[in-house]
């Protein structure tokens, strides 16, 4: 078993999911406190980002611009990473690590 005593203020993933959360939708966890991240792809560089905590409330969503030169694919595997919030969000998919930028709030 490993040593997650380092983690012992962080929120891991929740045992289940919210009805309303995509299951493309991923968890990030935070000291205290998780966000899911749902992101929907409008063109190559467009994508539509929602963020809920925990119970599936949305927090705030918008419309980010990808910064990355490469095509980000939301239907394949990907992790958020810090640092996410709701005017930014990394992620990394493939070794690759893409940048959203909030262009227009929706929520």
């Amino acid at each position: 078993m490993h040593d997650l005593s380092f983690m012992k203020n962080t929120l891991l993933e929740p045992a289940e999911r919210p009805g309303n959360i995509n299951p493309n939708a991923r968890w990030l966890s935070g000291e205290g406190a998780g966000s899911w991240f749902e992101i929907i792809s409008h063109t190559n560089k467009l994508f539509e980002i929602t963020r809920f905590n925990p119970e599936g409330i949305p927090e705030c969503a918008s419309f980010f611009e990808c910064l990355s030169d490469e095509v980000f694919y939301p239907e394949k595997p990907y992790s958020i990473v810090h640092l996410s919030h709701c005017k930014e969000v990394n992620v990394i998919q493939e070794n690759k690590r893409f940048v959203f930028i909030r262009e227009e709030k929706i929520l």
